[in-house]
């Protein structure tokens, strides 16, 4: 038997009573945590207008967008949800595979698909959670499996996810073995994605992992009426792997199948880009700990690992057609606004605060070097001096989010649903409420139909 085929029949065949709580627990983290950004996200730069596209592109009337109400078909909904989900840098990232961690954005892409089917098809809240927790899984190993970097140039979220927002789809829409295997084999026609959107900040940096949640969707519709995909999608001659991988490792994809489930583990205490985190703990720490004031600071050095150095985030900050992008993926900005505001929110990522001369002037200033052992790809020293000769550094290697070092609390996820919320100012705060008490228990929920009403407009 192939991979494949071992993948396609786990993905079939495994049952919600599998799950051990604690996996459950963490797939109903995930959805929490990502509903919350697909609701604050509503607000992120281009994503009205792609609601509004959505609507006048019309079909049956299926599923949801979230905030906007707008019913269109699942696979045009999963596309703007995850979207807004993406539009802050918000969800969750980073699964660890046999306790390695692997740059990932997962969840923005598999919990808008999985919500999106699962409410075309009217699922149970069970049916949900084991279609999410498979489509995960699946992704997770597909990024360890490829031996993925930033300096391939092509952007995860759209090769690896797609594979998995199939298996999601796929799997609650209820195909046998050889649809599904035509639904994989057709989706790896439609990857795409580049890194350059992020390096350019432009509105494209969050389309890649929208088009492959449409992408998956399309491809069970396509399979399910008979239309036939590529035999071996993965291991062929022109398969995944060798259209995309340097350094692959396909055994990762089939062992402890079925029995451990991977999936995003980080959870973002802040609106931006992972790569900015460790240097926002570090900004944050000197500020709170010594009372550092901005008007005190003379001259700030960031020292951080090579690859983050050589990345997107370290580039020179400059604001273009979408400040949001340029802030969001900017160590300069997230350490200078960490800084002079002494905290990092949603509203630090708008035009308002975005453009204030004093956050740039200091952004501008900062002196960032890429000498940091690269053993650990968030290695992070920050040092402030300020104009009477005081001299401050902090250090952080594992940044703040980090399910097995430095987590959040299930409570601090809750908070950050609800931060999102009220950022929004769309969903009524006892909707949201309303809502979030359904996905804390969703395993309970008979149809997923429950749910979605409470997270539109009013």
């Amino acid at each position: 038997m192939s991979i494949i085929e071992d993948l396609v029949r786990n993905i079939l065949g495994i049952r919600y009573e599998s799950f051990d709580k604690e996996t459950v627990e963490q797939a109903k983290d995930r959805m929490i945590d990502t509903v919350g950004c697909i609701v604050g996200g509503a607000k992120g730069p281009g994503c009205r207008r792609v609601a509004d596209l959505a609507k006048k592109w019309g079909g049956e009337k299926k599923s949801t967008i979230l905030v906007h109400g707008v019913k269109a078909p699942a696979h045009t909904v999963a596309f703007v949800n995850t979207l807004m989900a993406r539009s802050f840098d918000f969800e969750p990232v980073e699964p660890y595979v046999e306790g390695i961690p692997t740059p990932a954005h997962i969840s923005g892409t598999t919990v808008p698909t999985a919500l999106a089917v699962a409410e075309e098809r009217a699922a149970s809240g069970k049916e949900l959670i084991t279609a999410l927790i498979l489509g995960d899984d699946l992704t997770s190993r597909l990024v360890a499996a490829s031996g993925f970097s930033f300096d391939l140039g092509w952007d995860n979220t759209g090769t690896v996810n797609m594979f998995g927002a199939t298996a999601i789809a796929g799997r609650l829409w209820g195909l046998d073995e050889a649809r599904m295997l035509n639904a994989f084999g057709i989706v790896l026609n439609q990857m795409a994605g580049s890194f350059q959107s992020v390096f350019d900040g432009t509105h494209c940096f969050k389309l890649p992992q929208a088009l492959a949640a449409r992408a998956g969707i399309f491809s069970v519709e396509l399979a399910n009426g008979g239309f036939t995909g590529v035999k071996d999608p993965l291991l062929s001659k022109h398969g995944y792997f060798a259209l995309y991988c340097r350094t692959p490792r396909p055994e990762a994809l089939t062992k402890d199948l079925g029995k451990i489930f991977y999936a995003d583990r980080t959870f973002k205490p802040y609106p931006c880009c992972r790569l900015t985190h460790a240097a926002i703990d570090c900004a944050l720490e000197l500020v709170h700990t010594h009372d550092l004031r901005a008007e005190e600071i003379d001259l700030v050095t960031l020292n951080v690992t090579p690859v983050a150095y050589r990345s997107f985030v370290g580039q020179p900050f400059e604001i273009g057609d979408v400040p949001q992008a340029n802030a969001a993926f900017s160590l300069r900005y997230t350490v200078a606004n960490a800084l002079l505001r002494r905290s990092v929110t949603l509203e630090h990522f708008t035009e308002k605060f975005i453009r204030a001369p004093k956050v740039v002037d200091l952004a501008n200033s900062m002196k960032l070097t890429g000498t940091m052992a690269p053993e650990k790809m968030f290695n992070t020293d920050l040092e402030v001096r300020t104009k009477d000769g005081r001299t401050f550094s902090a250090h952080t290697d594992v940044p703040k989010g980090d399910t097995f070092h430095h987590p959040l609390s299930r409570e601090e996820i809750r908070e950050k649903f609800r931060t999102n919320v009220k950022f929004s100012r769309a969903v009524a705060k006892e909707n949201a409420e309303k809502a979030l008490r359904l996905l804390e228990r969703l395993e309970e929920v008979d149809d997923v139909r429950k749910i979605i009403g409470h997270l539109v407009r009013v």
